[in-house]
């Protein structure tokens, strides 16, 4: 089956309590749009972001996240889960996100990108979804979604095929980068084989390693 964009969704601005920027701004409410939005190098156009300081830039230029595990987390919390809903640019559909290797390229309309590192969640998340217990939850399953840079600025719309043009030899995963970043410190040697993994998570994994000998 091939992937393709089930939606694509901007931020709006939602001012509450548990939005992580000072003027209590955040954009993590996302709605799916019904044109084609234009991927650039620094973000998505018409996207809102809050927090920048933790958000966007052009290794977290655009965020993806499954909508087969958009159902899982439908099915566990006893509630629909619309598209946007974990904050997500691009909800997919038949896609290997979680198992996606950091540093393939994904070709969707005009844009092709590229696969760098997994979402962190957050208190702004847990907030925006009202459950205390989400991210202990939502690091316990291990589904983080993917950011992605912009290599190549196009249009995408809902319904466009994603294909995987190029997959690095490493083999280094979303989930393995997430899971050695948390739950699995044991795994951080193999995130030094990914050449593609943004710097300050290398340097993370390279401390983390020097600090335990």
């Amino acid at each position: 089956m091939t992937g393709r964009v089930a939606s694509v969704n901007l931020g709006i601005v939602t001012e509450a309590k548990w939005a992580g920027d000072a003027s209590g701004r955040s954009g993590i409410d996302k709605r799916p749009v019904d044109v084609p939005v234009l991927l650039r190098v620094d973000g998505v156009a018409g996207d809102f972001i809050g927090e920048r300081a933790h958000h966007g830039g052009p290794d977290k230029a655009v965020y993806a996240y499954a909508e087969e595990d958009a159902a899982w987390w439908a099915a566990e919390v006893g509630r629909s889960v619309r598209r946007g809903a974990f904050g997500e640019n691009l909800t997919t559909y038949a896609v290997e996100v979680t198992g996606a290797v950091i540093g393939e390229r994904w070709m969707i309309g005009s844009a092709v990108l590229q696969v760098t590192m997994p979402r962190t969640p957050c208190t702004t998340f847990a907030g925006f979804w009202g459950m205390p217990d989400l991210i202990k939850r939502f690091t316990a399953r291990g589904t983080p979604g993917a950011y992605l840079r912009v290599l190549v600025e196009g249009e995408v719309g809902a319904g466009d095929p994603v294909e995987v043009v190029d997959r690095p030899a490493h083999g280094v995963t979303i989930g393995e980068v997430f899971r050695a970043t948390t739950l699995e410190p044991d795994l951080l040697p193999r995130l030094l084989a990914a050449d593609d993994l943004p710097e300050p998570v290398r340097e993370k994994a390279r401390r983390r390693l020097a600090a335990h000998g």
